[in-house]
């Protein structure tokens, strides 16, 4: 069910959903900060949101609390089932490379490359 809109003049309903107005932010960004115990004054700053931004959306987020936790739930679902979608999809190229099974033009730039993670860690 989508959110009612109200006169809200901060949050809009964009093609990504419930954003604040003028930023590529949306309020389940927010709900992920809420979610983890973050005061509204620390989102606010981390965010870079105005203080009537962040007042408007946390006054927007407590008069519509159901609705929006309700579509908050539904964006964190389809995330998760977006990120398994693409991890089962990579699984096959996330494997360790073994150098043996390399041509001796790719195990040159790997064994550089392993040289160079070596280096780095080393300092």
């Amino acid at each position: 069910m989508p959110v009612t809109m109200t006169e809200n003049p901060t949050v809009v309903h964009t093609e990504r959903g419930l954003s604040i107005k003028g930023t590529r932010i949306t309020l389940y960004d927010v709900m992920d900060y809420l979610q983890a115990d973050w005061p509204p004054k620390l989102i606010g700053d981390w965010l870079n949101l105005t203080q009537e931004q962040i007042n408007d959306v946390m006054a927007y987020i407590e008069t519509y609390r159901e609705e929006v936790e309700a579509e908050y739930q539904r964006v964190v679902k389809r995330a998760e089932e977006v990120r398994q979608y693409w991890e089962e999809r990579n699984r096959d190229r996330m494997k360790p490379i073994d150098p043996n099974t390399l041509s001796p033009e790719r195990r040159a730039l790997w064994e550089k490359l392993e040289a160079w993670k070596e280096r780095l860690a080393q300092s």
